[in-house]
């Protein structure tokens, strides 16, 4: 039985991977400082649905997938807002 040996093919390059030299991981937490700017911005220029959704990203701490995903019925009920709501992640 012949052995079959693999050579890399010439037209085949090399793939640079696209984080090469990037910095990775999780970015750091906005300071204090920062977090009141964004909402002071917000606030003067009457963006309130992103406020709101700001507000309740730090509050509640979700992440940014289970933020977006919320519905009206999960906060509101009856014209009311509601104390306690339970995301499943």
């Amino acid at each position: 039985m012949e052995k079959k040996t693999r050579f890399p093919s010439p037209t085949l390059k090399a793939s640079v991977p696209w984080n090469a030299g990037k910095v990775v991981g999780a970015k750091r937490a906005l300071k204090e400082k920062h977090v009141w700017a964004i909402r002071f911005w917000l606030g003067s220029e009457q963006r309130v649905r992103d406020k709101a959704l700001f507000d309740l990203a730090l509050d509640s701490k979700l992440r940014g997938c289970d933020l977006v995903s919320l519905r009206i019925g999960d906060i509101v009920t009856s014209g009311q807002v509601r104390h306690r709501a339970m995301v499943v992640q």
